[in-house]
């Protein structure tokens, strides 16, 4: 289990336009704001991911770099770019399966053509959200065993003016007998 204000497990994929992506060298002003997405055959994450895509300048006036990340081939992340059109969108690929686990995302096994046609991979990983402070730590987290609910892009932006207004510290660090 990831724990606030603690390290994240290491990340280094690659990008469809962006080059490298090293989570531990990113340099963002506040935060990276990590978005693990199912893949191509998802209809929900192509709408998840076009609302980011929209707010991509919202997060950077406040300090937040973003990677949108799946399993995906590189093949399958460009055929999800195209759709998508949002070219300061960073599209990673090829997440391993075992460091979507390290970082807490549910695995599914593929269940053959979706709603739009499109295969499911053999073994693919769940949704989840993670913001991830400059300094390599965890602020906040989200992961999903299903592909809906997923936290609204337009109140993380909300969350993040509260906190940063309010110097509010990430929260559920607490690993004490209870």
């Amino acid at each position: 289990m990831l724990i606030p204000r603690r390290p994240v497990p290491a990340l280094q994929v690659q990008t469809l336009a962006h080059g490298a992506f090293d989570l531990s060298s990113d340099g963002p002003e506040r935060a990276t704001m990590v978005v693990f997405y199912r893949g191509l055959h998802c209809p929900i994450c192509l709408k998840y991911l076009l609302e980011l895509g929209r707010l991509m300048p919202e997060f950077a006036q406040r300090g937040v770099k973003v990677l949108a990340l799946s399993s995906d081939s590189r093949e399958r992340a460009q055929a999800m770019a195209d759709k998508l059109n949002a070219p300061d969108l960073r599209i990673g690929y090829g997440l391993p399966l075992d460091v979507a686990r390290a970082w807490g995302l549910y695995v599914s096994a593929g269940r053959g053509l979706t709603s739009i046609g499109i295969e499911e991979p053999k073994l693919f990983s769940e949704p989840g959200v993670f913001i991830v402070q400059a300094a390599g730590t965890l602020y906040y987290g989200a992961a999903q065993t299903m592909p809906f609910a997923r936290p609204h892009f337009d109140e993380l932006l909300g969350a993040m003016d509260f906190a940063i207004a309010k110097d509010y510290p990430a929260r559920g660090e607490y690993t004490g007998a209870v």
